[in-house]
């Protein structure tokens, strides 16, 4: 699985001119202790990249080898370049490992085979965790600044549209609505809900909402405790079930993170976001890996705890 965020490398297909003088660099191999792992793509013109292979001197030699090429005329193949670097020999990095990369040059390209390269960066951005964020105040501002250079899509919703910036990232769509239940029961299976909301009025018939679902991959509601043992009480007075309530994570953010300002509590919530994301993308990965191994054997399965 590629490991550069897909929206970098939509930004910077959908940015390209109509001559798409531009060259995308791919790690197809990676050996020892690396910045990056394969698969990990950045896109490069001849003033901006988008994306990065890991920084430093690798970046730097990378980049010289891609903008030396879009110096060139273009040729009658179509073919790629590849380039092999040592770490510590050749380029003085400490991390010791070698990386072979692939530049693509994105101008001798056909039209069909840059649609297929962006409709597959699409499909990559829609298979990103989904995070509907309820609150366009200065803590999901400040949220939505941080998770917009990470690999997600943020469904960013508020009745308030004059909230929303013009300049968001490609991962960020904006929904202004005066019926945010309505995004709740249309949102796809497994998709993260936080509220942050200006009213805690709207935050408990939002709660309530999705609560309903049984197919949350993750609930968190801002607030401290005594904001969560008001909704409990309320909520269980409509119905909900102690083991329900506790599938809603509040107060949220990372334990040991005190501060009250915008930026701190959107550092704290980004970090527990980004675990939970981890966590669920390796138990996804290892049940596939199950499944596989089940489908593979058509003995009964034994297993050992």
């Amino acid at each position: 699985m590629p490991t550069i965020s897909p929206q970098d490398c939509l930004t910077g297909l959908q940015a390209l001119p109509a001559s798409r003088q531009a060259v995308l660099v791919t790690i197809i191999r990676s050996h020892g202790s690396t910045p990056r792992g394969e698969g990990t793509r950045m896109l490069v013109n001849a003033t901006s990249q988008y994306g990065t292979i890991g920084g430093g001197h690798l970046e730097w030699k990378a980049l010289a080898i891609a903008r030396l090429w879009l110096k060139e005329a273009p040729g009658q193949t179509t073919s790629p370049r590849y380039e092999r670097l040592a770490l510590g020999p050749s380029l003085g990095q400490c991390c010791g490992g070698a990386l072979e990369l692939q530049f693509d040059r994105l101008d001798q390209w056909s039209d069909a085979e840059f649609d297929r390269h962006l409709q597959n960066y699409r499909q990559q951005q829609a298979a990103v965790p989904q995070l509907y964020l309820f609150g366009a105040g200065h803590v999901g501002a400040a949220l939505v600044k941080v998770l917009s250079a990470t690999p997600c899509q943020i469904h960013w919703v508020d009745e308030r549209d004059h909230l929303f910036p013009t300049d968001t990232s490609v991962n960020v769509i904006c929904e202004a609505t005066d019926t945010p239940e309505a995004v709740i029961d249309q949102a796809p299976p497994r998709s993260y809900f936080l509220v942050m909301t200006h009213h805690h009025g709207l935050d408990l018939r939002l709660s309530e909402q999705i609560l309903r679902r049984q197919d949350v991959a993750w609930f968190g509601l801002i607030g401290s405790k005594t904001k969560r043992a008001s909704f409990e009480h309320r909520l269980r007075e409509r119905g909900f079930s102690a083991m329900t309530l506790e599938n809603m994570v509040c107060p949220v953010g990372i334990p040991g993170i005190t501060g009250k300002e915008p930026g701190v509590i959107a550092v704290a919530v980004a970090a527990q976001l980004l675990q939970r994301w981890s966590d669920d993308a390796t138990d996804n990965t290892d049940a596939r890996v199950l499944n596989c191994r089940l489908s593979s054997n058509n003995s009964i399965p034994t297993f050992t705890i």
